[in-house]
């Protein structure tokens, strides 16, 4: 599933879903260390796992993150609202 992300850097995050598990995350643009080093610690964990930590996490003084984008991407793909 392919999102297209807000207010941030990158431009989209692409989640690959195993059930409630996630296999596979990538971040398009946006800080690349960052970015993989956040992709690659959620992969395996829970899907409300994750959301539950990245969710509402700001950059700066922007209301939102890439890991912010994140938990709205993986809402998006579990279909939770």
């Amino acid at each position: 599933m392919e999102f297209k992300t807000k207010g941030v850097c990158s431009s989209k995050i692409i989640v690959d879903l195993d059930g409630d598990t996630i296999k596979h995350v990538e971040f398009v643009g946006g800080c690349s260390g960052n970015t993989q080093g956040v992709a690659r610690l959620a992969q395996g964990m829970k899907v409300q796992d994750a959301i539950a930590r990245l969710e509402g996490i700001r950059c700066g003084v922007r209301p939102t993150s890439c890991p912010d984008q994140l938990a709205k991407a993986l809402r998006q793909a579990a279909g939770i609202k």
